[in-house]
């Protein structure tokens, strides 16, 4: 811990912390995080979502209000990650044009958010549909599979 950012700057803290060892980053060598990062991770934040389990499927309930469909990506990623994102488009532009100016803008234009799928999801089966501003995917379930019948082994006598 440095304990220089709480406004303590004494040589004897110093000297335990090179004592203990501790891995002090400066400011040159920490790299600061992409802004595409920093975008995804508030469009994250910013986007609620609700996450239900039924006998036969998996439903996620996705907020994106004012998003219209063809802006709206679902995909899967990698290891069973389902990513859902979408755009609203701005109509800034045309509004600046008019003489409008924003004097405080808070609503989100990026709406995204990344699920981990469980192991019995069906990848081919994904469907998803969007109404008054609600996105819901559904994920169909792998059946289980049917458990094994017993084998009997006919013993023979020699």
């Amino acid at each position: 811990m440095d304990f220089r950012l709480f406004g303590f700057n004494d040589p004897i803290l110093s000297t335990l912390e090179h004592l203990v060892d501790v891995d002090v980053p400066d400011e040159k060598s920490a790299a600061a995080p992409s802004r595409r990062y920093v975008r995804d991770a508030k469009a994250m934040a910013a986007t609620p979502a609700d996450v239900k389990e039924y006998p036969n499927s998996y439903a996620f309930v996705v907020d994106m209000p004012g998003v219209k469909s063809e802006d709206i990506k679902v995909q899967v990623e990698g290891d069973n990650v389902l990513v859902v994102s979408g755009e609203r488009k701005k109509e800034r532009e045309q509004e600046e044009k008019e003489g409008v100016k924003y004097v405080r803008m808070e609503r989100r234009v990026r709406f995204m958010r990344r699920f981990q799928l469980p192991e019995n999801a069906n990848l081919e089966a994904i469907s998803a549909v969007c109404r008054d501003g609600v996105l819901v995917v559904t994920v169909e379930k792998v059946p289980p599979p049917e458990p094994k019948k017993p084998r009997t082994v006919e013993v023979k006598v020699a």
